[in-house]
């Protein structure tokens, strides 16, 4: 099984646990995905069944963690 882990550290740490647990909690075929973390920082551990199916998932979990950081700016300014 292939493996990731993300750390991604910041004020929005807590925001982005609560906006990524949803999709962590889909269903998607040969791959497993925790959220977990605490304070500043937010841990992604991302495990599939091969590499290709681990790249689409962090690009995935990446770019939603991009759009939840961007939403979050646009709402503080």
């Amino acid at each position: 099984m292939a493996r990731a882990e993300i750390r991604i550290h910041g004020e929005e740490a807590a925001i982005l646990r609560k906006s990524l647990a949803p999709e962590a909690g889909r269903e998607i075929p040969g791959t497993r995905v925790r959220i977990a973390g605490r304070g500043p920082t937010v841990t992604l551990t991302i495990e599939a069944e091969d590499a290709s199916a681990l790249r689409a998932a962090v690009n995935s979990y990446l770019r939603w963690a991009d759009v939840a950081a961007g939403v979050v700016k646009e709402a503080r300014a």
